[in-house]
């Protein structure tokens, strides 16, 4: 699907890198180049030492503080779950994760998140299969839990099913950290 590109370039340019390509054509191969910024530090036998420069992260620029939002994620791959969760615990957010859409309906109603954000190509129940059932049960259970589809099926007609399906959002990925992070505080104030 192309998701590993973008999430190492999420995961770079939070590191303040960049990026780029390469290619003879095709059937060539490719090369892709990360490009990270480094500081020189110089070791001092005075009392001058100075601790090792830190670069502020793109979360941390935009990161307002988010205290006491709960946040369920779903997706069943690992990697792109623990950059969502990373982005919003920077956030100060309060994450459970899920692997699969029969774990988040078992957990959800004892969890109560404020928002829930979930993948939409996963195996056994896809995120439209799961949004259907969480939709059919009673709010105090999490029936209108706020639901974001945070998915690479990112065309008109599959933001369109997923709305119709119940979600109240969609957001395709790669997705910019600070859109996601101001998303999410956007969903939890409507509960």
């Amino acid at each position: 699907m192309g998701l590993g590109l973008a999430i190492v370039k999420n995961l770079v340019e939070m590191h303040s890198g960049s990026v780029i390509a390469k290619s003879a054509g095709e059937g060539m191969g490719s090369t892709f180049i990360v490009l990270l910024p480094i500081s020189v530090v110089r070791e001092s036998d005075g009392e001058d030492r100075h601790e090792h420069p830190s670069t502020p992260t793109a979360v941390d620029a935009s990161c307002p503080d988010l205290r006491g939002i709960r946040v369920m994620i779903v997706d069943d791959n690992a990697d792109a779950m623990s950059l969502v969760r990373h982005l919003l615990e920077a956030c100060r957010v309060t994450v459970a994760t899920c692997s699969s859409g029969a774990e988040c309906l078992q957990r959800l109603p004892a969890w109560h998140p404020d928002v829930l954000i979930t993948d939409i190509g996963m195996p056994h129940m896809d995120g439209y299969s799961m949004i259907r059932e969480l939709r059919a049960m009673p709010p105090e259970k999490g029936g209108q839990t706020p639901a974001i589809a945070l998915t690479a099926f990112a065309r008109s007609e599959d933001r369109r099913r997923a709305m119709l399906a119940g979600f109240d959002m969609h957001v395709s990925k790669p997705v910019e950290p600070g859109e996601l992070v101001a998303v999410v505080a956007r969903m939890a104030r409507r509960t």
